[in-house]
């Protein structure tokens, strides 16, 4: 998230966080590894996250998309969608990681949404269906996040 990028959360989510202070935008973020590898985050709630991820930087030798970096792009958009479903109480590590390659992209962008199949109160899983510029599916993931209680440490963390 290079520039500044306005992502679209529901209006409930923006309030809540706003009452603690907490940086939204920063909070649900692509983070560092995202950040070095172009994702950007465009819309999120917790039943639908959208990003974006260049396939150029982001290829291994034989100029193809790389796998890894369609697994960081799953695992960012599940991510988020898992913490907005757990809310401001609960932090969203993630504990399973599952990614099918179906075809290689070599140019322009891949786009991610993530979708949930489960929201429970200790666990959430999400698919991430993520397409090329052409809407051919690239690869299908999914992945499984805990949800645990912010302990004090996390909130400093998460005011940045």
């Amino acid at each position: 998230m290079g520039e500044k990028n306005t992502v679209k959360f529901p209006q409930e989510v923006i309030d809540e966080y706003a009452a603690l202070g907490v940086d939204l935008p920063a909070l649900f973020s692509a983070g560092d590894l995202g950040t070095r590898m172009g994702v950007e985050i465009k819309e999120a709630a917790a039943d639908r996250v959208v990003g974006t991820m260049p396939v150029e930087g982001n290829t291994q030798p034989y100029g193809l998309l790389h796998g890894g970096a369609s697994a960081v792009l799953a695992e960012t958009l599940g991510s988020v969608g898992a913490m907005l479903h757990g809310g401001s109480g609960k932090i969203a590590v993630g504990v399973d990681l599952n990614c099918t390659h179906h075809r290689g992209a070599r140019s322009g962008l891949v786009t991610g949404v993530a979708t949930p199949v489960h929201q429970g109160r200790s666990t959430a899983t999400y698919e991430i269906v993520i397409t090329d510029d052409q809407d051919r599916r690239v690869c299908t993931a999914r992945l499984t996040c805990l949800l645990r209680d912010v302990n004090p440490g996390d909130e400093a963390r998460m005011r940045g």
